[in-house]
């Protein structure tokens, strides 16, 4: 859609006049209207669109408003005091415009604190690290909001910092130690991963701010499983906590298979991932789950792979001979269900490190 047209579009028998203002992320969509469950089109999408911009919603936009966007509209209307009925009317059109306003506004500070009024990938990291450290008990959203900067007070308040709301060195720091990454084990291999920073020359990427945006939704990928000397190809199409992945023919699949010895299981195999010709060390856990092949990507199904029942189908690459996504985790990197580091994956991680770094991938 062109972000300057001023355009008419019709629900039933009202017509609503929709203002398209362009903003560097996205188009918000400034509405006398209302969109809600069961509704689709282009407004969706762009509604769509700037809910993954402010870390609301985790899937690509389809275009159709349903159960995930309801969800994601909810979420962002209660942490931000509107009612929570997951319907988008005015007074949401309006929050979206302001809070992507601030966050385009927020992108040329240059500071290397986190502080009110900025947003981004850092900031997320911050919020999840706060939430899963008992001082945000709000949903991370990329943006620095007075929640965040009252969780980082009283983080710092507890631990004996300046209590100014402000995520600087001295805070960061803090909450690395608190997360336990400084004097881990990965730093054995090299320097300790900060966050978005890289662990040098030892294939170890740190999944939060760094991995993440490596390996993007919607990027393809090279898997090299270390054990077998197999590779396949896959693509990201889900996840937040980790990448959520599906293979991306039905060849691959068969050689993902056999690399389990013909059984789908949650093992996790240390594996090497390729991206754009950066090699990062992973681990994969090689059952497909919540989806189903034959049907539409996230559509609501009433039974998906891996025991996961009625839901949203996380499928999105058909004809591929896989129902659902698999998971793939990153160095620091947790599970969806717990929003906790899995030992068992690190583990495998760091072996696939050390084995490139030996071997010289």
């Amino acid at each position: 859609m062109n972000a300057k047209e001023e355009t008419c579009f019709i629900f039933g028998h009202s017509t609503f006049l929709i203002a398209c203002i362009m903003i560097n992320s996205s188009i918000v969509f400034a509405s006398s209207g209302v969109l809600k469950e069961g509704m689709s089109g282009s407004q969706v999408t762009a509604l769509q669109k700037d809910l993954n911009t402010l870390g609301y919603l985790d899937v690509s936009p389809t275009g159709y408003y349903g159960s995930l966007t309801t969800a994601a509209v909810k979420k962002l209307q209660k942490n931000h005091g509107l009612k929570d009925d997951g319907i988008a009317g005015p007074n949401t059109f309006s929050l979206i415009k302001k809070l992507i306003n601030e966050r385009t506004a927020s992108r040329s500070s240059g500071s290397t604190a986190l502080k009110e009024g900025m947003s981004g990938s850092s900031v997320t990291a911050l919020q999840k690290d706060l939430k899963a450290l008992g001082y945000l008990n709000v949903e991370p959203t990329g943006y620095y909001g007075s929640l965040t900067k009252e969780a980082v007070k009283k983080l710092q308040a507890k631990h004996g910092l300046q209590q100014d709301g402000i995520a600087g060195t001295n805070t960061l720091a803090l909450i690395d130690r608190l997360m336990g990454r400084s004097g881990s084990s990965a730093s054995q291999l090299s320097t300790a991963a900060t966050r978005g920073g890289i662990e040098k020359n030892n294939y170890l990427y740190s999944w939060f701010g760094n991995a993440e945006n490596i390996f993007k939704k919607g990027d393809t990928a090279q898997v090299y499983d270390i054990k077998t000397g197999r590779t396949f190809n896959i693509k990201r199409t889900y996840g937040y906590n980790h990448a959520d992945c599906e293979t991306l023919t039905a060849k691959d699949t068969e050689i993902m298979l056999s690399i389990y010895g013909g059984s789908w299981s949650w093992e996790r195999r240390p594996i090497i991932i390729t991206v754009n010709g950066r090699k990062m060390a992973a681990s994969m856990a090689g059952m497909p789950h919540a989806g189903v092949d034959s049907a539409p990507a996230e559509a609501y199904v009433k039974s998906r792979s891996g025991g996961y029942g009625a839901g949203d189908n996380l499928d999105a690459v058909k004809n591929n001979n896989m129902n659902g996504v698999f998971d793939i985790h990153f160095l620091n990197s947790k599970t969806h269900g717990t929003n906790k580091v899995d030992s068992n994956h690190q583990k495998a991680v760091k072996e696939a490190a050390e084995w490139a770094s030996k071997n010289n991938f």
